[in-house]
């Protein structure tokens, strides 16, 4: 069986310009702080209701006090969308 000729490939030279640092800035330093801070919130809400038996942070409402910082943890999570 006749043997293949070998074709010989040129050497890659990269290209000679100077690559740049790209900085990339999202301008929303705030989302993270926020969203911890929401979440948080949200749990100690939970907990100090649990932990007084209902008489703080609103008495009047009762249990709608677990909604409340449910619904707290969820603004952080609609939150953390927002993060890059």
């Amino acid at each position: 069986m006749p043997k293949s000729r070998i074709r010989k490939k040129s050497d890659y030279t990269p290209p000679t310009t100077t690559a740049t640092a790209v900085k990339l800035k999202s301008g929303r330093g705030f989302v993270a702080p926020l969203m911890l801070g929401l979440f948080l919130i949200g749990l100690v809400w939970i907990v100090v209701y649990y932990v007084t038996n209902a008489q703080w942070p609103i008495s009047a409402i009762g249990n709608w006090n677990i909604l409340i910082g449910f619904a707290f943890i969820a603004g952080g999570f609609g939150v953390s969308t927002q993060w890059k």
